[in-house]
């Protein structure tokens, strides 16, 4: 088997000298071939001696010489018949390389392309990304170090990046975010823009009915159209229709902080039109989804400006009407000037010069608490503010009769 596996090595290191190699190989199985015969005619003499039919001249003249010569041909013979075995075996390797050799490229090309691509393939083998190259074309100038090189490359890809993002806001927007963009530029606008809010939105209405970031708007709308309405009736069916549209908004989203939160102000607003027992039914409904809206979106500075007017409100509230409170709902609502004053100060906090009216109520929690100082301080800071909207005119109204009380 050695002998196999040397011509094997052969063959495959010198495929040019194949057929030399094979002719060889076969040229020395046809010899041990006819050795083989001989083998196999001697060893029919040597049993025809054994029976005593032939016997050769050479052996007959001594027994113990005869026995001693038979047993070295037969060690002999045996030996023969190893190697005719091995002979055989050998060429049924060289047939199988001979069929197998015309191929052999092939199966190497083969093997070589699928571990070319297995490397390819392999995280190990990726190659860094390149670095995006600086469109000025201008070299680095003479001692500029690689940090800053580095930064200048990054402000490249950056204002690329701007580039790209800009090209993306110039596309068309769809009709639902361009309506949304239009309502919260309204709410924003002055009293008689802001007037234009509601209708816009209600002509989208039986489209957008079930979409939450347009009930929610369509809500916060109802809301401006009370504060801008001179009636009261009107202002309080303003109000009943926002709660309305707030449930509504509630129920197709639940986690929408806005929706909540505005929910929470129509109740407000609905709740001076009430009876004292709705009155309190829509403060704990304020207090409830107010809270809410907190826990969804914490950062937001209009959520704590609401509370502190709730909280101060409450602890505002007459005997008779916690009795009442007490009486309807089992536990009267509770909270103090402190807790109102902390509302405030957070939304201060989110956002500095937030409101001429937190200035305002800033300046009442101080006032009812006995730190003078402090309430002025509050209510100069409310004066320097801009009066803009009807709110504004509202809180400086108040402003003005809260100096007198200094």
């Amino acid at each position: 088997m050695d002998i196999g596996a040397q011509m094997l090595h052969l063959l495959l290191m010198a495929q040019a000298d194949n057929k030399v190699l094979a002719l060889g190989v076969l040229a020395g199985a046809a010899g041990i071939s006819l050795a083989a015969v001989w083998y196999q005619n001697r060893r029919a003499v040597a049993s025809s001696a054994g029976s005593g039919t032939y016997r050769p001249a050479l052996y007959s003249s001594s027994n113990a010489g005869s026995v001693s010569l038979q047993t070295g041909q037969a060690e002999v013979l045996d030996r023969l018949g190893a190697l005719i075995q091995c002979v055989s075996e050998l060429k049924e390797e060289v047939k199988a390389l001979k069929d197998a050799l015309p191929h052999l490229q092939d199966h190497v090309r083969d093997e070589l392309r699928v571990k070319s691509g297995a490397r390819k393939a392999s995280p190990l083998n990726r190659t860094t990304p390149t670095r995006r190259k600086r469109t000025s074309g201008v070299p680095r100038a003479e001692g500029q170090s690689s940090e800053e090189a580095e930064s200048e490359g990054g402000y490249m890809t950056a204002l690329t990046d701007s580039e790209d993002e800009d090209h993306k806001a110039e596309e068309p927007l769809d009709e639902l975010t361009a309506l949304l963009q239009r309502a919260d530029g309204l709410h924003k606008a002055n009293d008689n823009k802001k007037k234009e809010g509601l209708s816009t939105l209600l002509e989208k209405k039986e489209e957008f009915e079930q979409k939450c970031q347009y009930l929610w708007r369509l809500t916060r709308a109802y809301a401006d159209a009370h504060d801008l309405a001179g009636d009261s009736q009107e202002k309080k069916k303003f109000a009943e229709k926002g709660k309305q549209v707030g449930a509504q908004a509630i129920s197709v989203n639940p986690m929408c902080a806005e929706s909540h939160q505005w929910y929470a102000i129509v109740c407000g607003l609905l709740s001076e039109y009430e009876s004292v027992q709705n009155k309190i039914k829509n403060g704990y409904l304020f207090k409830d989804h107010l809270d809410k809206a907190i826990e969804l979106k914490p950062q937001d500075p209009l959520s704590y400006y609401l509370l502190g007017r709730w909280c101060y409100a409450v602890a505002q509230c007459t005997w008779i009407e916690r009795k009442i409170a007490a009486t309807l709902f089992g536990e009267p609502p509770s909270a103090t000037i402190q807790d109102a004053l902390q509302n405030f100060l957070k939304a201060e906090e989110l956002c500095p010069k937030y409101s001429k009216f937190n200035y305002v109520f800033l300046a009442k929690c101080y006032k009812d608490l006995g730190q003078k100082t402090q309430a002025k301080k509050m209510c100069d800071a409310a004066a320097a503010l801009k009066t803009v909207t009807q709110e504004d005119e509202e809180a400086q109204k108040e402003l003005d009769s809260l100096l007198l009380s200094l």
